[in-house]
């Protein structure tokens, strides 16, 4: 080989980014992009970004004299290379002569088409290094002030930039940040407003400009307020650069001491930035900001692609273009008016205008937000993106949604397309359905779209795209899975899918009618698909575990692909319960047609939900779930009771076990756990593993929370329920590989939950109310008791390590391989490891509220080797054995549910009840006890708190005393009560969700005294009555 060159082209050496390349390409034709911040850079600007230039690096500038030297001087080679040859620059690298002649073009181009305001381009110092406009602002703050120093912007949610002082950003972290907004009433900049806020906040540095407020700032407004306080004028015009340029919109250039903008947007140019000053004191310190004060070298073929950029600004054509742009953002803005959808702003005198998703509601008022409003117009072909409004309060909440009309306007597009457009967005949103479903963090929006909406949208702008001009030329129009169209039927003869992926059987079983489970590799059925544009029937065909094929008449394939890939997103309306939503995504590839004739039922009756389900139905109901706790057991002994009892620990009843309540003291093992660590027997614990191809599928059935969304080496916790939505326990579920999960239940209830999931297995119980003969889904899975002895070496028992040097110990016992597993592991995260030579199961779980936390399964034979392992290598830093005591202590303190107190048990509390409604998947299926928890749910009017008494010292309270308010009204009662680490008694208690806020005082009865009291009026010396202790609501969940 002669050289290492690699001369041949992107095909062949990358077909597959050759291929991605062409694909985004095809994209940017077939879509209609409408972000502000984008345009299509021509093909000459990309060419040159592609250039030689890019190899070059080149920290520095050109010699000054070149800024003001003409166009054609800058290009006579035989003058600048002479001057070059014989003074060099004072840049740090070589071999730039021709970096210096492109840079100098790009700023001499830069000068002559933004020289404004009666300057003239001598009198302009510019800089085209800033790699984007981020950089550049920060070079500005860089050269002109110093961290704590005060600068004002306006407020990110009203329309500034993350650069304008956000404080998640470094230009809120380490400058002194104030912002003004618009005036509520107009909307619009009130200029005295900001005048008073910058004589009281006394800024050294103004920013003016905005990335979606939609009108022209008032620079000379901007400059009195500025001079008025002694601050420098930064004037961003990022977005508006490319307007300014034409002269459509008026210029800050002269007038602002520094104007930055990004040439990527309205300029059409590259992704880069320039800084304009016109005082040479000032550009010379902003050079000194963006090099060597931000960054290193500068990208030179974005500069020479600048170059080019700023040469076709002049001409004719980008001057019409510009005016178009303002034009097309103005009819936008007004036919969306028309459609009545509220303009915040009031409309636009830029390229930009926005709208308020809130204009269109749901059930009970619920509003479309911006972010679920841009996905959906992107399933449409039409790309915007979310942004806040005046009113929002949160970036991460966003209520509008911001168009931009470069683009469009680049291709051809006029007043008549964009209000074609709008009405189509109009139309699109009125066929939206926002509602409400309870996340982790509370209640969040959703949306469903009528798939007959949306479809014909998706055409509309195709055939939209599709008539005007593009960039690039697109030789070849891909299909499935890149573009979906209800009229893809007409157009080819793809008429069988395969849908393949890891949630395709639960997708399958809830979207198709037939008893997809029956189906093993080389077998079809009938099938048929209820769509709201009629049924598509046709043959599944099982190819693997999660691989099957559909076949369906050509006539029918643009319906069943659309349906498919309408489903797989989670927006489509198909069931008047909008929390409804089928597991997915699935893949969809078009594959071979399975011709030949199938028998058999295309609708399978005992499935609890498919879309579509009949409602005619009605056959025997299975019997009801009876469960009695067996009585006059012999007591169980855990692998480790002879080590507690060596050990010194107080052995107690617990459960059907004899336990360790405590080895040393109630208070000093809680606090050995908060400080250093506490080692757990929890052997005692339940321990499952379902396996199979349908495993997720049957747990996501018996499961009220999202199994079917566990990634390996992932876990979650989760409540088995009855079809009353009655609590039958709550347990955690590991995934261990891609068909192995473990499940770890209570002690108390190991015999019930194993007797309970095996009758649902085998269909010999009731799971739905509604339809009371149905089978629960996952009737293959297989089900495992890891506790029992014929499983031989896939036994499992738990040990709990918990509290801040849990790792730190674990580590102790592990090799440099299996320390990074662990140290990997973040919460709720396993992995499998090896232990002092012991296979074990390592997860970050626990009971205690600790961070760091950690429950290890174990063979049985090995838990007194780990057990030991563990106080030993955890001896050094403070490690203690703990009994029940302790980890009763610590849950409660740490505000987690025990069942049979906080949930289930004589009150009969629900999970929501419980405090852990996020922990169920309302936004599903089906699972046992869905409908009716939601009927319970939306009449629950309590829900558990943990309170703590005032005083130490005080009694003890048990579950079932009196809560009252401080009216002296029972609330509620108490559910479990312990000491904290500090040596008060917390607890947790059962109250009215009107009486539930924290720092509510409230009464507790400890004991709750049976005798009868007399009245006040009759007391004497010498009577006793009972008082309630003082205690206080607190955070529900410990801070640790």
């Amino acid at each position: 080989m002669s050289d290492f060159l690699f001369k041949q082209d992107l095909e062949a050496y990358d077909p597959d980014l050759q291929e991605l390349a062409r694909l985004e390409a095809e994209r940017q034709a077939r879509r209609l992009i409408m972000i502000p911040s984008e345009s299509t850079a021509p093909l000459a600007v990309r060419q040159l970004l592609g250039s030689a230039f890019t190899n070059i690096y080149a920290e520095g500038y050109p010699r000054p004299e070149t800024r003001t030297q003409p166009e054609e001087e800058i290009l006579d080679y035989a003058y600048q290379l002479g001057r070059y040859r014989r003074h060099s620059d004072l840049r740090y690298y070589k071999g730039v002569e021709y970096v210096d002649i492109v840079e100098s073009l790009a700023r001499r181009r830069a000068a002559e088409l933004f020289a404004a305001n009666d300057l003239i381009p001598d009198d302009l110092w510019v800089n085209v290094q800033p790699l984007s406009g981020a950089p550049a602002n920060t070079a500005v703050y860089t050269a002109l002030i110093k961290p704590g120093d005060a600068i004002l912007g306006m407020d990110l949610l009203h329309g500034g930039h993350l650069t304008h002082g956000s404080p998640v950003n470094r230009s809120g972290l380490f400058y002194n940040a104030f912002h003004y907004t618009v005036d509520p009433a107009t909307e619009k900049l009130n200029y005295d407003q900001i005048m008073a806020l910058a004589k009281q906040c006394k800024p050294k540095v103004i920013v003016a400009g905005f990335t979606s407020y939609p009108w022209t700032p008032d620079w000379q407004a901007f400059r009195a307020i500025a001079d008025e306080v002694g601050a420098y004028l930064l004037a961003d015009v990022s977005h508006i650069a490319g307007l300014i340029a034409a002269g459509e919109l008026p210029s800050p250039v002269g007038i602002a001491d520094v104007v930055s903008f990004t040439t990527h947007k309205t300029l059409c140019g590259p992704r880069g930035a320039v800084l304009i000053a016109h005082d040479r004191e000032l550009g010379e310190k902003i050079d000194k900001g963006v090099f060597p004060g931000e960054q290193g070298g500068p990208h030179v073929n974005v500069m020479a692609a600048m170059a080019l950029a700023f040469k076709l600004a002049k001409t004719e054509s980008f001057k019409e273009m510009s005016r178009q742009t303002i034009r097309n953002a103005g009819a936008f803005a007004d036919a969306f008016k028309q459609n009545g959808i509220r303009v915040p702003y009031d409309g636009t005198d830029t390229h930009m205008c926005l709208i308020d998703c809130k204009s269109f509601k749901g059930r009970g008022g619920v509003p479309l937000n911006g972010d679920l409003a841009a996905r959906i117009l992107d399933l449409t072909g039409i790309v915007a993106n979310r942004n806040t409004i005046p009113g929002d309060r949160s970036a991460l909440s966003s209520s509008g949604v911001r168009f931009g009309a470069t683009w469009l306007t680049q291709r051809g597009f006029v007043e008549t397309d964009f209000a074609k457009i709008a009405g189509y967005i109009a139309e699109l949103f009125s066929a939206t359905t926002p509602y409400m479903v309870c996340g982790r963090s509370g209640k969040k929006v959703r949306a469903k779209v009528d798939f007959k909406t949306l479809t014909t949208i998706n055409s509309k702008v195709r055939e939209l795209a599709d008539s005007k001009p593009t960039m690039d030329d697109i030789k070849v129009r891909h299909s499935y899975p890149h573009y979906f169209y209800l009229e893809d039927s007409k157009e080819n003869s793809h008429r069988a899918f395969d849908l393949s992926g890891e949630n395709v059987r639960p997708f399958l079983n809830f979207t198709f009618t037939s008893d997809v489970e029956a189906l093993q590799p080389g077998q079809s059925q009938p099938t048929r698909m209820h769509t709201t544009e009629g049924d598509v029937s046709g043959t599944l065909t099982c190819i693997g575990p999660r691989h099957f094929r559909l076949t369906v008449a050509p006539e029918q394939a643009g319906l069943a692909s659309t349906w498919l890939v309408g489903i797989s997103t989670g927006f489509i309306y198909y069931d008047e319960d909008l929390c409804q939503r089928i597991p997915g995504p699935i893949s969809i590839l078009p594959a071979t047609p399975v011709d030949e004739e199938i028998s058999g039922d295309y609708e399978n009756l005992d499935k609890p939900y498919y879309v579509g389900m009949r409602k005619d139905v009605n056959k025997p109901a299975l019997p009801e779930f009876v469960w009695a706790e067996p009585t006059d057991q012999p007591l169980k002994r855990t692998p480790l009771y002879e080590t507690h009892s060596q050990l010194g620990a107080k052995i107690i009843p617990f459960a059907g076990w004899e336990m360790p309540v405590w080895y040393s003291s109630v208070l000093e093992e809680p606090l050995a756990t908060r400080k250093a660590a506490g080692l757990f027997d929890v052997t005692h614990m339940g321990v499952f593993q379902a396996e199979g191809p349908d495993a997720a599928v049957f747990l996501d059935a018996v499961c009220g929370n999202d199994i079917i969304s566990l990634r390996i080496g992932e876990s979650l916790y989760t409540h088995f329920m009855d079809p009353n939505a009655n609590v039958i326990d709550d347990l955690l579920v590991y995934r261990r590989g891609m068909e192995k999960y473990l499940v770890v239940v209570n002690a108390a209830n190991e015999e019930k939950d194993w007797t309970w999931l095996n009758a649902v297995r085998e269909g010999k119980v009731l799971v739905d109310t509604d339809r009371p003969w149905v089978r629960a889904p996952g009737r293959n899975v297989i089900l495992r008791n890891l506790k029992d002895p014929k499983e031989g070496v896939d036994q499992r028992v738990d040990i709990a390590l918990q509290g801040p040097l849990s790792r730190d110990i674990l580590l102790k016992l592990a090799d440099a391989a299996e320390q990074r597993k662990i140290k990997r592991l973040n919460r709720t995260q396993l992995c499998e490891t090896v232990l002092n030579g012991m296979d074990v199961v390592a997860s970050r779980t626990g009971y205690t509220g600790e961070k760091m936390c950690f429950e290890l399964f174990v063979h049985p034979d090995q838990a007194v080797a780990l057990w030991n392992a563990l106080l030993e290598a955890g001896a050094p830093l403070g490690i203690k054995p703990c009994g029940l005591g302790a980890r009763d202590s610590l849950r409660t303190e740490a505000g987690l549910p025990l069942y049979g107190h906080e949930m289930g048990g004589q009150l009969n509390l629900m999970v929501s009840e419980a405090g852990f409604g996020p922990y169920v998947k309302l936004n599903s299926s089906w699972f046992i006890g869905r409908a009716n928890y939601a009927k319970r749910d939306a009449a629950r009017t309590g829900v558990v708190i943990r309170f703590r008494f005032n005083e130490k010292g005080v009694r003890m309270a048990h579950p079932g005393d009196p809560v009252v308010d401080g009216k002296g009204k029972t609330i509620g009662v108490v559910t479990s009560c312990a000491i904290d680490q500090e040596g008060f008694l917390t607890g947790q208690a059962f109250v009215e969700e009107k009486s539930a806020a924290e720092g509510t005082p409230v009464f507790i009865y400890q004991g709750a005294p049976t005798w009868t009291q007399k009245s006040p009026a009759t007391l004497t010396i010498g009577d006793r009555v009972a008082l309630p202790g003082a205690a206080t609501i607190v955070s529900r969940f410990l801070k640790v």
